[in-house]
């Protein structure tokens, strides 16, 4: 394979923040995190640091790895799915989207999970009626939802062939949960403490909630509006 040109800076500063969409994709784990905290057999907090740094230092270098070779591979000429820059018949490429596969067969049915919950929690709050008192069409709601969401799925997949134009909107909500959600709950857990003098380190981790937000909705607002009018409309 001969490597097309390959760029070794952005064009300009703007070209920068279009990268944050895809990597806010690549590391945004936040709304699992609540489940895969309480599977674990010790939920405590260092423990818990310990399991996402172990995740994000797997994830970066698997990352990397991919996105270094194959820009180095095929350069400028790179697809957004670089496995579609590969030839199809190469035995290699077959058992990467075997991992693919497989990584998606186990990811999707944490993140169904965490929105069929909210979907549920929605549900019942619209009904002021509690769970044990809704327990018997609990299980046709849940056999519904699951039904609709993987139908819903599985037609944008179909018929949206380009990951990268999802990835480009997607990964705008994402800096959501990277970002402001982060910030707000750290802001509110501050502002709920019952101190009447505030040390220095009050101020600093509120300040930084609100650096926290300010820059989400910066990434979010300038991501989404290019994956709009860019990736969408052009």
């Amino acid at each position: 394979m001969t490597p097309a040109d390959a760029l070794n800076r952005p064009a300009s500063w703007i070209a920068v923040f279009n990268a944050m969409p895809t990597i806010c994709f690549g590391f945004q784990c936040h709304v699992s995190s609540v489940p895969v905290f309480n599977s674990m057999r010790r939920p405590e907090v260092k423990t818990w640091g310990g399991v996402v740094t172990a995740a994000m230092v797997i994830a970066l270098a698997v990352y990397m790895g991919t996105g270094i070779c194959g820009f180095l591979t095929f350069g400028d000429a790179v697809d957004p799915d670089v496995l579609l820059s590969y030839p199809s018949e190469d035995m290699a490429v077959a058992v990467a989207r075997a991992f693919i596969i497989l990584s998606v067969l186990t990811s999707y049915p944490i993140l169904h999970f965490c929105g069929r919950a909210v979907v549920e929690g929605l549900w019942l709050r619209y009904q002021g009626m509690p769970v044990e008192e809704d327990v018997g069409r609990e299980r046709r709601r849940r056999v519904l939802q699951t039904l609709v969401w993987f139908l819903l799925t599985l037609l944008l997949a179909l018929f949206i062939p380009d990951i990268g134009k999802v990835i480009s909107v997607v990964g705008g909500l994402a800096a959501c949960f990277i970002f402001v959600f982060p910030g707000l709950c750290l802001i509110q857990a501050k502002l709920s403490e019952m101190e009447e003098v505030k040390p220095a380190s009050w101020w600093a981790m509120v300040s930084y909630g609100v650096l926290l937000v300010t820059l989400g909705a910066f990434i979010f607002g300038q991501t989404t509006a290019n994956a709009i009018f860019v990736d969408l409309l052009a």
